[in-house]
């Protein structure tokens, strides 16, 4: 009989073994047969607990912008105080975790963007509302830095959030292009100095 805790674990084994593949080698070159051979299970197993590829997809990204999200908000840099401070401390965050070679270099939320927002409408949807859910945290923390640094300049608080993750996605790609991880900081080094440049210098 299978227990609760069984079957946890033997989901989540499903659910590694396809984030670890998809990060590697994208959605639509991965299949069910090397999921289950990565996790070391059967068809039978994986049906048991998804209808499809996408019904799996759908749950490993989910997962995926879930724990990043929960990492990102109980980070430490989260107590600053100063807003534009946190700002600031926050891409630090994302360039030490780069720079970190256990860390695999990728996002997960971003490739499935690219790869599947022609073709699987659900999967495009879901990634809009978790990049939304991140742009309106971003929102909050720059709409506090206007309110304290009071920059002469106006500033759509909205547009520099969605650049902040445009520029970290971006940087991403050229990372993997260039399979060079300087790329990444060199980029996310310089919205630094922007972002900096907005509150303090305009």
């Amino acid at each position: 009989m299978r227990t609760s805790t069984t079957e946890s674990h033997t989901k989540e084994k499903l659910l590694d073994a396809a984030e670890r593949l998809m990060l590697g080698k994208g959605f639509p070159a991965t299949t069910v047969d090397e999921i289950c051979a990565a996790a070391g299970l059967t068809k039978g197993s994986f049906f048991h607990y998804f209808e499809s590829k996408d019904d799996l997809g759908r749950a490993v990204l989910d997962r995926f912008a879930g724990r990043g999200l929960e990492e990102f908000v109980s980070a430490p840099f989260r107590r600053q105080s100063d807003p534009l401070k946190r700002i600031v401390a926050s891409i630090d965050f994302w360039i030490d975790r780069i720079n970190d070679p256990s860390t695999e270099c990728g996002c997960l939320l971003g490739n499935f963007a690219q790869e599947l927002s022609d073709t699987h409408p659900e999967i495009r949807a879901q990634c809009a509302r978790h990049f939304d859910r991140w742009i309106q945290m971003l929102t909050q923390d720059f709409n506090e830095a206007k309110s304290a640094y009071r920059p002469r300049a106006r500033i759509d608080t909205q547009g520099l959030a969605e650049h902040y993750v445009a520029v970290l996605e971006g940087g991403l790609l050229l990372t993997k292009a260039k399979r060079d991880r300087k790329v990444f900081e060199r980029n996310l080094t310089h919205l630094k100095h922007y972002i900096r440049a907005v509150f303090e210098g305009g």
